[in-house]
């Protein structure tokens, strides 16, 4: 009954932008962190970025930290990544998900979405 929907990938190319968004229903958005995954050709799902319950504390990895910016709109039960100066490192599937703790930290996602590809070309 929880269903997450990302939407926004694609292809784009290195050192440009994109915005990712993921639209949630089946739940009570607010009392949910929320967070971004990623999973690259071959590797490991990993948390990239997280925001708060309340969107008052946001967290992310090393390697995004600067370019990717977290946000939510509760009134629209969505979250967003906007990914500027992207690199061919980023190229990957991106998922979203909750967090029933709330702190939107790297840990506690219990519902995920199904992924949007991102591809970036030179």
């Amino acid at each position: 009954q929880v269903q997450l929907v990302e939407s926004g990938g694609g292809l784009v190319q290195a050192g440009r932008s994109l915005r990712l968004s993921c639209v949630a229903s089946g739940l009570t958005f607010t009392n949910f962190g929320m967070g971004w995954f990623r999973q690259a050709r071959g590797g490991e799902r990993r948390f990239i970025a997280g925001i708060s319950r309340t969107g008052d504390r946001t967290n992310y990895v090393d390697s995004v930290k600067g370019r990717f910016t977290i946000s939510r709109d509760d009134a629209k039960n969505a979250v967003y990544l906007q990914m500027n100066n992207v690199n061919f490192e980023d190229t990957a599937i991106y998922t979203c998900a909750t967090d029933d703790y709330g702190d939107g930290d790297a840990f506690g996602y219990d519902y995920w979405g199904r992924g949007a590809q991102v591809t970036i070309s030179s």
